[in-house]
Parts: structure tokens; C-alpha cells; sequence
């Protein structure tokens, strides 16, 4: 058996927090290695089929309802050994699931109700277990709180589900204990591999919910530090010099974002989970927080501050982000056409472009979806290609970061004017011929990608050859 935590970043916005109405859901999947394949799926609905789901990576069974629907998962390449982490996706009902954003609970409540790591829920099967049954957002929360009630969670779990009223955020932070918070409409929330819900109100169902029992467990055990209140984060969550170090920064510079005349220390361990922005938040807002890396501070590692400061905190993206995903329910579109994954796939988000993915397209694009477990220059996989752009940029980021972020613009100007008009055709058709035309117009939009973004090697390349420390001039004629 294997303890494998996906290390990752969330940013969740309301929908009257946006700048179009939209519900967005982002997170950045961070695995421990530089390279942990990954691809991109469409599971199709089932029907009258009961079966079970099983971890690769914990003796986890867990029995699945008779029928699914479809979903979307970007599950790792090697299933045995990386387990299959199916990571986020939309199922036809138009809900959006995120998971997993890996927390910890301190020693105190682990000692009275301690992770079922033997054969609880691991977090490499939480999609498959949940997203294919659920329909909506709430009901995404009850439908998994009743899993963990029946089978226990092996891991700390932060995860998302979102649809086009709501965006909530759940936290499984022992064995069978748990709370779930509604962000606010007009509110954005942000957090980082440590427990982020704070404040607690039981006198309101409709935006908190929670595990059977939990206010008794806290009152035996004598758990809640605070004489009044009641805050998750301080019951149950760590406050240490690692989450100083590797996770309050990430919260910190998201607010700095957002709300940049107020002034956060990165190591204050009270940091808000939810806030109010002090603007309406766009998608490119939103895409740009997950792939920084502390610009225009001294921590940037691409900066120009002191090799301390630059090693100081762990930034947001990553060498090792597998995947970054943003789901968004936009509102004004057609019902079929609402939702869309925007994911950037391999390479780090600060370099490789969000591919618009549509969550009722229901086939996936081979370049996608046959990710082979190791680099083959050969093989046209997109995983491969995003992480070969991503390795060139940083290698000489002075030199090719401007080439590359005229590609990322002219990318992100392309993908607003391919939804727009994907989604009008879709207007008044049948399920089945929505699918048909989102199918068609993202190979289309894929084949552009891939176009512009060979391009763009060529030069870099092209330009890095000049860049070579192997020269020397003396006489032209020599």
C-alpha cells in the first residue's frame, strides 16, 4: 500500500463575483514528481450495471449505484502505480467536481478519530466514486458525506463541486468527520494543502453542512482551542512553520491579487478562506493566480530578489503541475454548451495555454486522451507537448518569456471567440447533436493549438541556438 497526496492549489469564485455571472472552480494539480503522466477522458453513462470501485493504492471496495452518468476525468497514465486519480471533471448534469485538495488534521482529533487508511475512501478513486451519481452541487457534498460515513476517508481531503447556482467546498479531515461551506455568490475563497473553512454556523443548513456528530466529537474530546465560536481551521487544522512556508504564502498572494490595498503577512496562520474582491473576477484573473509564481515580490523564483528570498516560499505553479483546471458554468450560454473545463495539461500553467474543453462534448480528442507513459518526439500527445514548451520557456524565461506570452494572448482571444460561437450552435439541438457539433469544433480548436504551438518551438529553438555559451568572436576572417 501507498500514501500518495496531491499537493495542490484551489481558487473558487461566486457567480456574482465574476465578471459575467459565471460559477468558476479552479485548482492546480501538483504531484511530488516532475513527471506523472496524466490524459484527459469521457466515461459513458451505464445503465442497470451495478459494480464496484477499486483504489490501486489502499485495499479501498467501494459498490457504485446500478446507473452512472457520463463525467470527464484526467486520471494518471499508470494506474498501478500512481493509482487513477481521476482529478476533475463535469458529468452531463452540469456539475463540476475538483479533487482532491490534499489537507492535514492535527494530532489531537486524529487521536480519537484516526484515517481508515487500511481500506477507507483514497483519494485516487473520489471521483469515479461520486461525480457519475450526483446532481448538483449539494447534493454532490451529501452523496460523498454519506461515503465517508459508510466506508471512512483514508487521507485529509479538500474537494470541490460546483454547478451553475453554487460552488461548495468540502473538507474530510479524519476518519468520518467533516464540513462543507457555500461560497458566497459574491465572494471568492482560496486556499492550500492545509485545513482553510473557518467559522462554522450550525444554525444555517443552507450554507454549511457537516458529518453526523461532529459538535459532540469536538465537546467530548475537549478539541476546540476557542472559549466562543467555533472554527474548523483551529479544531482540527495545523499551524506549524511548514504550513508558514509552504502553504499561508499561496493564500496570501491570491488576496494580494484580489485585494491588493489590503496588507496579509505570507506567514499569518489566520489568513481568510473567503473574502469579497474588490473588483468582479474574470477568467484570465483566475487562470493567471494559478499559473504565478509570486511576480513582482522578492519571493519570485524567476525574480530578481536574493537567493534566499526566491527559495523562501513554495510558489503556486509548478514544474510538477500535472494539470490545471478551471470549470466554469457560464450562465448566458445554451444549457448544452455551459459548462467548460478550462484545462492546461502537462506543462506549467505559467507557460502552456487553458485547452476550452466542453463539458457535453462527449468524445476525447485522441491527442488528449493516448498519453504515453514516457516522452516519445513521435507521438502527437498534447500532455507531452505542453510539457516540452513549459521546459523551454523557463530554461531561458528572460529571453523567450515575451514570445511566449504573445502566444498565451493570442491563444486566449482565440478560445473566447471559438466558445462563443461553438455554443450558439448548439442552441435548441438535442443532447446527442450538441455532443456532435462540440465534438467536431474541439478537434478543430485542438488542431489550431497544436499549430500555434509548434510554431512557437521552432522559434525558441530557433532562438536558442544563438543563446549557446559554446562561441567565441575574434576575427571575421578566422
Amino acid at each position: 500500500m501507498q500514501t500518495r497526496h496531491s499537493s495542490c492549489t484551489t481558487i473558487l469564485v461566486g457567480k456574482k463575483a465574476s465578471i459575467d455571472g459565471s460559477v468558476m472552480a479552479g485548482r492546480n494539480d501538483d504531484t511530488f514528481l516532475p513527471l506523472t503522466p496524466q490524459r484527459y477522458v469521457v466515461y459513458p453513462a451505464y445503465h442497470n450495471h451495478p459494480n464496484q470501485v477499486k483504489s490501486y493504492l489502499n485495499h479501498f471496495v467501494g459498490d457504485r449505484p446500478a446507473d452512472g452518468y457520463r463525467y470527464q476525468g484526467v486520471p494518471n497514465v499508470d494506474l498501478k502505480k500512481e493509482g487513477v486519480y481521476d482529478e476533475n471533471g463535469f458529468n452531463e448534469k452540469n456539475v463540476a467536481m475538483s479533487a482532491t485538495e490534499s489537507v492535514y488534521a492535527n494530532e489531537r482529533v486524529l487521536a480519537f478519530d484516526p484515517l481508515n487508511t487500511e481500506s477507507g475512501i483514497n483519494e485516487d478513486v473520489i471521483v469515479a466514486l461520486t461525480l457519475p451519481f450526483i446532481d448538483s452541487a449539494r447534493h454532490g457534498v451529501e452523496y460523498l458525506g454519506q461515503q465517508v460515513a459508510k466506508y471512512g476517508s483514508a487521507e485529509g481531503n479538500g474537494v470541490i463541486f460546483a454547478d451553475r447556482d453554487e460552488v461548495w467546498y468540502m473538507e474530510i479531515v479524519t476518519g468520518h468527520h467533516w464540513v462543507a461551506q457555500r461560497i458566497p455568490d459574491d465572494c471568492y475563497a482560496l486556499t492550500g494543502n492545509r485545513v482553510a473553512i473557518q467559522e462554522v454556523d450550525f444554525g444555517d443548513p443552507d450554507n454549511f453542512m457537516w458529518s453526523a456528530g461532529i459538535q459532540d466529537f469536538v465537546s467530548q474530546h475537549h478539541l476546540n482551542p476557542d472559549p466562543d465560536g467555533w472554527n474548523f481551521r483551529r479544531i482540527f487544522g495545523t499551524a506549524d512553520v511548514f504550513d508558514q512556508h509552504y502553504n499561508t504564502p499561496r493564500q496570501w498572494y491570491g488576496h494580494k491579487l484580489f485585494n491588493p490595498e489590503l496588507k496579509f503577512d505570507p506567514m499569518d496562520l489566520d489568513l481568510p478562506f473567503v473574502m469579497k474582491c474588490d473588483h468582479l473576477i474574470s477568467l484570465e484573473e483566475v487562470q493567471a493566480y494559478l499559473g504565478s509564481h509570486y511576480q513582482n515580490t522578492p519571493y519570485d523564483p524567476l525574480g530578481h530578489g536574493s537567493e534566499e528570498d526566491k527559495r523562501r516560499f513554495r510558489p503556486i505553479s509548478l514544474n510538477r503541475t500535472q494539470n490545471s483546471h478551471v470549470l466554469q458554468i457560464k450562465p448566458d450560454l445554451p444549457e448544452a454548451a455551459q459548462t467548460i473545463m478550462w484545462m492546461a495539461l502537462g506543462g506549467a500553467p505559467t507557460f502552456t495555454p487553458y485547452l476550452p474543453l466542453f463539458g457535453n462534448a462527449d468524445q476525447a480528442d485522441a491527442r488528449l486522451r493516448n498519453t504515453p507513459a514516457e516522452l516519445d518526439l513521435d507521438d502527437p500527445s498534447f500532455y507531452w507537448l505542453f510539457k516540452r514548451l513549459a521546459m523551454l520557456v523557463e530554461a531561458h524565461h528572460a529571453e523567450f518569456a515575451q514570445a511566449d506570452l504573445d502566444y498565451l494572448k493570442a491563444l486566449r482571444q482565440f478560445f473566447h471567440t471559438w466558445v462563443a460561437q461553438t455554443a450558439a450552435q448548439t442552441k435548441d439541438l438535442d443532447p446527442t447533436a450538441a455532443s456532435a457539433v462540440l465534438n467536431q469544433a474541439q478537434t478543430a480548436m485542438l488542431d489550431q493549438v497544436e499549430k500555434d504551438t509548434k510554431t512557437l518551438m521552432a522559434k525558441l529553438i530557433s532562438d536558442g541556438i544563438g543563446l549557446s555559451k559554446l562561441t567565441f568572436k575574434m576575427d571575421v576572417n578566422l
